[in-house]
């Protein structure tokens, strides 16, 4: 059993080096400076990373995508906006036309919705979306809520670290918001 899972953990990490060269080809190939480059040059620009895939300028972030990643509720405005109004997510399907229609009509927009009746997966939704922001999430309270084996996965696979100004807290790395959907698997 422990020759099994040794061979398991050294196949996730070639599979996991495999998608991080294959970003950093892509990027190469295309042009664009690597993440690690553009995590670089950014800071020095005056901007901060606040989400996965976001930076800001301080005070300058999206309050609505922030609220979502919170699971604060939200409302959906758009062809392809999503709600969520606490145990709920529901979207709006990104037709225009469709939209525009059904608006016009008196109806709401075509669609669908999910309600987050199961505990586990409402608290697993809470963790990843966490995980997106830089704030990261308190280690203790993931480990309690069941997830003590995905978040040691993504810190021995190099995916998560302690956060710089409080300890007790863990964040994706730069590895780790390349490779997030590794982790994110896991905790689903």
């Amino acid at each position: 059993e422990a020759r099994a899972e040794a061979a398991r953990r050294a196949q996730q990490q070639a599979e996991a080096e495999v998608v991080d060269a294959r970003v950093v080809r892509h990027a190469r190939q295309a042009g664009h400076a690597s993440p690690g480059a553009r995590a670089a040059r950014l800071p020095a620009a005056g901007y901060s990373w606040y989400e996965i895939s976001n930076w800001a300028r301080p005070g300058h972030e999206s309050r609505h995508n922030r609220r979502y990643w919170e699971r604060a509720s939200v409302e959906a405005v758009g062809p392809g906006a999503h709600a969520f109004d606490g145990v709920t997510r529901r979207w709006n399907a990104a037709n225009l036309d469709a939209w525009e229609a059904a608006l016009h009509n008196g109806q709401l927009p075509p669609g669908g919705s999910a309600p987050l009746d199961d505990r586990r997966a409402a608290n697993a939704e809470g963790l990843i979306l966490s995980l997106r922001m830089a704030s990261g999430v308190d280690r203790a309270a993931a480990v309690a809520a069941g997830f003590g084996d995905a978040i040691a996965w993504g810190e021995e696979h190099g995916l998560l670290a302690r956060h710089a100004s409080d300890g007790a807290r863990v964040q994706l790395t730069l590895r780790g918001r390349l490779l997030s959907n590794e982790l994110f698997a896991r905790i689903a």
